[in-house]
């Protein structure tokens, strides 16, 4: 059974205690929900659409002018894409902090991806995996292919050490050969640190660069 509430058409008709945007942002999303609790349309309620309306006008007292905002947020894009998150989360760590974790293997998994393509292999040649392991770890992200294993993980090394690489003997080799170390930086240049695997484990080269779809 639906059922609605005064509570948001009170608050919009007096918003004087709604001062800030986070607070403006709140009571708007309690007004959309209690009108989803309700079964009424939300785009058209009187009360949504005058906290949107205050939300708004709190929104731009005192605020930058659109330009310089726009221009903001394009700064803060570059500066993103100057300092990938993984970077970030080497620094910080992930434990005990779910979404960081989750960002940390989603990224990691990008990562080691295009170390494969870097390295030349083949699709079907390699593999990567994701062990989250504990909260209180950052758990590990694995490429393993026929004669290389990489893996990336934080905080077990120390910094500058969140990548291990070895030369292994097929995909059933979980040991292999003597560990090396490299940087979450080194990483994130995967042509350049292709080509110190290779050099350091001696890998062979492919044949022919493997055919790539892409959509």
């Amino acid at each position: 059974m639906s059922y609605d509430v005064a509570f948001r058409h009170q608050q919009a008709l007096d918003p004087s205690a709604l001062v800030s945007v986070a607070t403006c942002l709140h009571a708007l999303t309690a007004a959309i929900e209690d009108c989803r609790n309700a079964g009424k349309d939300a785009e058209s309620d009187p009360a949504v659409l005058l906290l949107a309306q205050h939300l708004g006008s709190v929104a731009s007292v005192d605020r930058p002018p659109a330009i310089q905002l726009r221009r903001g947020c394009m700064d803060q894009i570059a500066e993103i894409r100057r300092n990938p998150a993984l970077l970030v989360l080497a620094h910080k760590g992930v434990s005990y902090d779910a979404n960081a974790k989750a960002l940390f293997h989603q990224d990691g998994r990008k990562a080691l991806k295009r170390l494969a393509e870097a390295l030349l292999l083949a699709d079907d040649s390699f593999d990567v995996r994701s062990n989250k392991a504990g909260p209180a770890v950052s758990g590990e992200i694995t490429l393993h292919g026929e004669d290389v294993y990489v893996q990336l993980s934080l905080g077990g090394m120390g910094a500058d050490r969140e990548v291990m690489f070895r030369r292994c003997r097929g995909r059933s080799d979980y040991t292999g050969e003597r560990n090396h170390w490299a940087s979450i930086r080194e990483l994130l240049a995967p042509d350049r640190f292709a080509a110190r695997l290779r050099s350091e484990l001696n890998l062979t080269a492919p044949v022919a660069e493997p055919t790539r779809l892409f959509a």
